[in-house]
């Protein structure tokens, strides 16, 4: 399935292609062995074009983008097949032709902007280090250049914004300055690896026509790496979908999304979020008998399906003799018969009456006829208006005070052995001469 669509790829390509990738395989050795990155991916890209690169987390687009600039180099990644960028064979390159290659023919924008840039330089300083580099300007001319980029992508201010740190930019504007710098030397290649990724959606549809506006006026090509395919909907002429290091699918962008050949495409599309089309959801739990309300004797709001957890036998309250709000349910967890009763000192809630202040039990009430020493202890009970006069036996009663013990004369003061009135008294003597 993927040979036949990177035969079709590698035939079709026209013989001035800015990109050309044939056979492309990338292996990364690890502790258990290598690692397969790529595997036999061939594609082109035709001079202003633009193609994306769309599949899953692990399915090979950045390691590709990486290659297409010599970045795996150096880092003990094995790549084989063929690699030709504006002309340049990227594998058997030398150091200096991938320097001029870099930044001058084709330029990349990386996912990260802030890891991208230098942060202790200012952002005007480093796209004048680039300009400098591949055009031999002075520095007058490197800042202008500079300046003129950044009021190209749309930064407010270019001239005094240009002495700002990276970490004085907001992250779209971090990406702008970044997008700057790869335009500073109108490269004829645009790599944009995952541009709008952390953006908010408003700074994402504003990079995006800054890349099309760019491309129209500059007629480069660009390859655009990216799992959103909301993103390369109206960004790209071609699509490429990728999994496991191999190509999938490809086509115009409008043929595959609209009717996608492979099932791994039409599975990316249906994980796509559309506002329009009613999407499956999980059963909803059905309401449950109504819990009836004490009060109104009508249904509460509030339903209890089943196997929910549901109070069990209805709480009587003490104040007003009738069933609680809370009813239970069948096949509900229920509540044991300890359950927590109002009060009779509490109102209900139904009466729209204060609640009470009520005398406790241990409070003796003065209407008993108790002893003096007993009445001494009882506290005056706190008459209720609301309720007709107490009918109950008293507390006192049933349990009489415990009873004083008789006062006692007290006891005669006892005279300390040191004080003065005990001491007895004897002259003073006088110091010995001896």
């Amino acid at each position: 399935m993927s040979s036949d669509v990177q035969v079709d790829a590698a035939s079709d390509a026209p013989a001035e292609a800015l990109v050309d990738v044939r056979d492309l395989r990338i292996e990364f050795p690890t502790e258990t062995g290598a690692v397969t990155a790529v595997d036999g991916l061939s594609f082109t890209l035709p001079a202003g074009g633009a193609l994306g690169l769309v599949g899953e987390s692990g399915s090979g687009k950045s390691a590709t983008a990486y290659a297409l600039l010599g970045l795996h180099r150096g880092t003990g990644a094995k790549v084989s097949g063929t690699i030709r960028v504006a002309g340049t064979d990227v594998r058997t390159a030398s150091d200096a032709e991938l320097r001029r290659l870099r930044g001058g023919l084709a330029a990349m924008v990386f996912q990260d902007p802030l890891s991208s840039l230098d942060p202790y330089y200012a952002i005007g300083d480093q796209i004048a280090e680039v300009y400098r580099v591949h055009h031999r300007a002075s520095r007058a001319a490197a800042r202008a250049r500079a300046v003129d980029v950044l009021d190209r992508v749309g930064i407010p201010d270019a001239r005094r914004r240009s002495r700002s740190r990276p970490h004085e930019f907001s992250g779209g504007m971090r990406q702008r300055a970044l997008i700057a710098m790869a335009l500073a030397c109108e490269p004829r290649l645009l790599i944009a690896d995952e541009p709008t990724t952390a953006l908010d959606v408003t700074v994402q549809a504003q990079i995006l026509d800054l890349l099309h506006e760019l491309r129209a006026e500059t007629g480069m090509g660009l390859l655009l790496v990216t799992h959103d395919l909301g993103v390369v909907a109206g960004s790209v002429d071609d699509l490429l979908v990728m999994r496991n290091g191999s190509a999938v699918e490809r086509g115009a962008v409008a043929e595959v999304l609209r009717a996608p050949s492979e099932p791994y495409t039409r599975a990316l599309l249906s994980a796509v979020p559309r506002l329009r089309q009613k999407q499956a959801r999980p059963a909803r739990i059905e309401a449950g008998p109504a819990i009836e309300d004490a009060a109104s004797g009508g249904p509460s709001p509030i339903q209890a399906g089943p196997g929910s957890v549901q109070a069990g036998p209805a709480i009587v309250d003490a104040a007003s003799g009738g069933p609680s709000p809370i009813q239970s349910g069948p096949g509900s967890v229920q509540a044991g018969p300890a359950s927590v009763q109002a009060r009779p000192a509490i109102e209900d809630a139904t009466s729209r009456r204060p609640p009470q202040i009520q005398a406790r039990p241990a409070i003796e009430d003065v209407r008993c006829q108790t002893s003096p020493a007993q009445q001494y202890q009882a506290r005056p009970a706190i008459e209720d208006e609301a309720e007709a006069p107490r009918t109950a036996t008293p507390w006192c009663t049933a349990r009489s005070a415990p009873e004083e013990p008789p006062l006692q004369p007290p006891a005669p003061r006892r005279s300390h052995p040191s004080s003065r009135e005990a001491r007895p008294h004897s002259p003073p003597q006088p110091p010995d001469r001896a």
